[in-house]
């Protein structure tokens, strides 16, 4: 085999040696993309999923409490029209890049959250009902949705901002626009929202 050969081949080998490492960076950022966007979409499903836990148990709090307090009807319409504000909301994973229609679905939210406040305020009043095993079961059951609610939409923060940071780092901010990956909004409670409301006495 001659010089020019030899350099030949050492000069094909790492041109394609090179290819083979752009290509396996590519790769591998693309699969990093789609594995934190989908991380994030799975964590906004344990929220949706606590959100329901909650959205299901208010039926049954509500006629717990009505049983007790049937003068606090200002309190039992404002529950119930939160919760179906709630259920007129149409959101699904495929709107969490749409921070309007995220916004939209908080606003729902907190709006329950502070309506189910203004109910468990309405209890204090009531001592005979803050003894009733179902209530002291319902209101058990809330303190701890309203706890989950908390955590996973941490984890889905957290989630968001990992796949966010992923698609502006330089070089894989290219390849995240090649292929429209695009940011992701936070879930940001309005001010005065972001604890639970208070269901202990």
């Amino acid at each position: 085999m001659g010089k020019g050969c030899l350099i030949s081949s050492i000069v094909g080998g790492a041109v394609i040696f090179f290819i083979f490492v752009i290509v396996m960076f590519f790769v591998s950022t693309y699969n990093g993309m789609v594995t934190t966007n989908e991380d994030a979409t799975s964590a906004w499903a344990q929220v949706e999923n606590q959100y329901q836990r909650r959205f299901d148990l208010i039926p049954n709090l509500v006629s717990t409490v009505k049983g007790y307090a049937k003068h606090e009807s200002e309190t039992f319409i404002s529950v119930t029209e939160a919760r179906s504000k709630v259920s007129q909301v149409n959101f699904t994973a495929k709107d969490l890049n749409d921070p309007v229609k995220l916004k939209q679905f908080q606003a729902a939210q907190d709006g329950l959250s502070s309506a189910l406040s203004k109910l468990m305020v309405v209890v204090e009043k009531y001592p005979d009902l803050k003894a009733n095993e179902n209530f002291l079961t319902l209101q058990s059951q809330l303190e701890g949705t309203e706890n989950r609610i908390a955590v996973e939409r941490m984890r889905f923060n957290n989630s968001v901002m990992t796949y966010n940071k992923k698609i502006k780092q330089f070089p894989a901010n290219f390849i995240a626009g090649m292929f429209a990956f695009s940011e992701r909004p936070y879930f940001q409670s309005e001010e005065g929202t972001e604890k639970a409301p208070k269901v202990e006495f």
